[in-house]
Formats: C-alpha cells, structure tokens, sequence
C-alpha cells in the first residue's frame, strides 16, 4: 500500500513537474511569432516604388519581439508584405501598447501615430500610442519632422520604454506622429517604423533603438542579422535577430566588407555584370547601401537601362536618347576612340556646361542629407544627361571590341528601354528561362541574382504579371552614383550589420 502512495506521489509530482516546464520558455527551440501576409498586387509595388523614387530610401518601423531562449539572442519574426515590406511588432510604454513596425536600416529614428493625431485618415486606420495609459511615459515635447519625396510625417518626440522580443529598451525617445502626409501610410500595413541605422541620420539626434539596447546590455554582441523569406505563400515572412547571427538561415561562410560611411549601412561595390558582361559603370567603385527599408535593387538610369534591355522589360522611348545617338553618335566614338575621357566628352561636345554626377537625380530627397545637394532629373537637362548615358554604353561596347555601327546600334536599343518615370518596368513571364544573370562585385567576390531571384511574380497563369526587381534612382555626387540593395537581394543573401566591428557580412541564404 505504501508502494502504491508513494507511485501514485510521484505521478502527481511528475505531472506537475510537466505542466510547469509547458508553461516556461523552451530552452532549445526558438520562441516564434507567426504574421499574416498579404497577397502580392501590382497596385501595392507601384506605390512603395514611387515613394522610393520620389523621396526616401526606408522608412523606418519599429518593432520587436519574441526571443531566442536558448541564448541572449533576441529574435524577431517579420512579415512578408508584397514581397516588399516586412514588419514585425514592439511594444511601447507600461503596459505596452502593440505596434507593427518595419525594420528599416535606411533611417535611424522610431516613430508611430499618437493619439493626438487628429486630422490625418492614416492616423486613423492604424493603432496610435496613447501617453496617458503609459505608467513610464516621460514628456519631452520637442516639435520634429521627417520628409519624404511624396509627403512627411511631423510630431514631437516622447521618451517611453519599448519593448523588442522578450526585451525592454528603458526611457527610448521616439516621434509622436501628429500628421502623415501620404498616401502610402493610408494604405500601408504597418503602424510606424524603426530605424536601424547610425545616429548619424537621426532626425533631432534622437538615440536609435539599437545603440540603447547596446548600450543597456540587452544584447551580447553588438551584431544584428536579416533573413528575408521570399517564398510570399510561407507562414513565416522571415527572421530578425538581435545580438547575433542564426547559421540556419545561410550556407557557407559569411564574408565581409567594411562600412565605408557611418550614417546608412555603406560601403564599396566593384563592377556590375549582366551575363559575363560589364556594364562598365562601377569598374572604378561606386558607393552602395544595404537596406531593409527599400522593396527592390536600385541603382543609376545608365545600369538599369541596360538591365532593361537585356531582360526585356519595357520602358519610356527617350527622344533627347535618340537625337544624341543619331546626332552626336559618331563624335562620342571618335573622340573614346582618341582617348577622351568619358567625362569629358559630353563637355567637349557642347552638351554639358557643369560638373554634374555621371547620371541625373530623380529629386529624391534624403532625410540626412546635410548638403541638400539636388540633382538634376531627365527634363531639367535632359541632353547632357542622355549624352552621359550614351558614353557608358558606347565605352563598354568599346571595350568588348564590338565595331562602330553595331556600337551605335546598341545605344539606340538602349534607348527604348530607359526606366519610366515611375520606376517599374514590366516583363514578359514566359521570357524568365532566356534572361541573364546579373553579378554583384562586393569585396572581391561575386554575389550572383538570377532571374527568379530578380523578378517579381504576381499571380500565376494567364494572369500573371511579372515586374522587374531593378528601379532607376539616381543620386548625385558626392553621394553618388549610388546602389541601394533592398529586400531584393538581402532575400537571396543572409545580411549581418556588424555594429561592433563596422562592417556588413553576406552569405547565400538557406
């Protein structure tokens, strides 16, 4: 009988023992949060891509959540959103108010919609922070904006605690936004954004989210990592941890490049091929940035027309293009065949009266860029800057050996293929099997997109549309010329921002 008691004991103790443990976090398994996607639309990727184009890189989203109990990883799942956005949820304030947020290296400030925002429509179909149900909410009350090409965002800033995975940032300083002044923010799904980049290009100083949690010891390495799921029909949109790097999320070694400019996540890109070939933009180096704020890969007119036309895609047939090529074709060969440089030769035609960057701005403004230097767009100079598309064409076909006439013949094709004004360009479906690779040069070693890696499908059947992954913005000097690589290629590359250490590392994703 006593056996029996002390059997019939210790089966009570084992249950109890098994409820507790299914009521604490698990110590070998990750703790995820599973986010609804939304379906793919054209309608959608047009509008993040003007905003894109016409003003800011990223806008940032603040949010974060779920941990890695296994370890002082904090890791937070992100949302899929027309394989352009991905967010996540923060909390903010005590008790926290929930909030989706996109991760965006491309800004540094947090902000989401106050209560007191009044007579904006986005304000209203997206959660707001109300301070008056925060126990730690502090005042601070100093007016802010942040511009964008389409429209801004205005508030004040306010000093709560914020809640990332299973962490608690103490006193963050972040906006109250009172007004949202686009479209995009009407029709987004995501609440507000947090900036992952440098202090360097936060609006009012404001310290980011990330140095606080690396300065309050919420995280063991000063190290946080992107695996972007492009599968859109996947539950889990993808994986942001912080304080470390996830080796299930990527093949091989990571590789490294330093951070050449604190501010954005920037640094050096060699050559860019299509095919086996150079487009002979970027032999010299150009300035690039990593960022989880932009949908698509973005570089110069002068690429991406070139990227158009091999891939296909349609474009805006660019007359001023056309009356170079015809008019002006054979001075520009005569004169790289003499040794011209290719700077030079538009200025000796007549064309160019300044120094301009290689290739004209689309207006974008950025919000830290302190020169506010402006660029000029095809119709301010429109000339000079289809004369400086044309010597890079002409140069790299040069440099293939290629001979006169079919040199002028390539320039003219290229013509036809200039992005549009918005920036996307369609492509035939049914032509993915035929089109080229294309090649990144980042420290040395190529980072190769293919088709199915640079298309973006929409819908299957009859009825899909297919959009190319590549959008012209040109920046000007001395920032640029300047490639932004968006989820585009952090979808198909494992990306580390390397705080401690300065520096960006990539690695094929799994």
């Amino acid at each position: 009988m006593l056996r029996v008691m002390k059997l019939h004991y210790l089966a009570v103790l084992f249950c109890v023992w098994t409820i507790t443990c299914s009521l604490l976090p698990s110590s070998d398994a990750l703790r995820r949060i599973s986010l609804k996607k939304k379906p793919l639309d054209l309608l959608s990727i047009k509008s993040a891509a003007q905003t894109r184009l016409e003003g800011k890189y990223g806008i940032s989203g603040k949010d974060r959540r779920i941990k890695l109990a296994d370890s002082d990883e904090h890791q937070l799942y992100l949302k899929n959103y027309m394989d352009a956005q991905y967010f996540g949820e923060i909390g903010i304030g005590s008790p926290p108010q929930n909030f989706t947020v996109i991760f965006d290296t491309g800004s540094s400030n947090l902000w989401v919609p106050s209560s007191k925002c009044y007579f904006s429509i986005a304000c209203y179909i997206h959660k707001r922070y109300k301070a008056s149900r925060s126990s730690t909410y502090t005042k601070n009350g100093e007016s802010c904006s942040i511009r964008y090409g389409s429209g801004s965002i205005s508030g004040y800033f306010s000093q709560d605690n914020v809640q990332v995975g299973d962490v608690v940032v103490k006193d963050q300083v972040f906006i109250e936004a009172t007004k949202e002044g686009s479209l995009t923010f009407v029709i987004a799904k995501f609440d507000g954004i947090l900036g992952l980049g440098f202090q360097e290009i936060s609006v009012g100083d404001a310290v980011p989210v990330w140095y606080n949690m690396v300065d309050q010891d919420l995280v063991d390495d000063k190290v946080f990592s992107f695996w972007l799921n492009r599968n859109p029909e996947a539950e889990v949109g993808g994986e942001l941890v912080f304080g470390g790097v996830d080796p299930n999320h990527y093949v091989g070694d990571l590789d490294y490049v330093p951070v050449t400019q604190k501010g954005y996540w920037q640094f050096e890109m060699g050559d860019f091929l299509v095919g086996n070939l150079s487009t002979g933009f970027c032999e010299g180096g150009c300035a690039a940035i990593v960022d989880s704020g932009t949908s698509l890969l973005t570089g110069p007119t002068t690429v991406v027309a070139q990227i158009n036309h091999a891939i296909g895609a349609a474009g805006v047939v660019s007359t001023e293009c056309k009356e170079i090529v015809s008019q002006y074709g054979d001075m520009i060969w005569d004169l790289l065949v003499a040794g011209v440089r290719p700077n030079q030769v538009c200025s000796q035609l007549g064309l160019c009266f300044s120094n301009n960057a290689q290739s004209g701005s689309s207006n974008i403004e950025m919000v830290v860029d302190k020169e506010n230097a402006e660029g000029k767009s095809l119709g301010d100079n429109p000339l000079c800057i289809a004369c400086e598309m044309a010597v890079v064409w002409m140069k790299n076909q040069l440099n293939n050996d290629e001979v006169k006439e079919r040199v002028l013949e390539y320039a003219n094709q290229v013509c036809e293929h200039i992005p549009s004004p918005g920036g996307e360009s369609l492509i035939d479906c049914n032509e993915m099997p035929n089109m080229p690779n294309v090649t990144f040069t980042i420290g040395e070693k190529s980072y190769v997109l293919t088709p199915e890696q640079y298309i973006i499908k929409m819908g299957e059947g009859e009825v899909a549309i297919c959009l190319s992954g590549f959008m012209a913005m040109d920046v000007p000097a001395p920032r640029g010329p300047l490639w932004i690589l968006g989820d585009v290629f952090m979808g198909a590359y494992y990306t580390v921002f390397d705080y401690g250490n300065l520096q960006l590392g990539f690695a094929e994703a799994a």
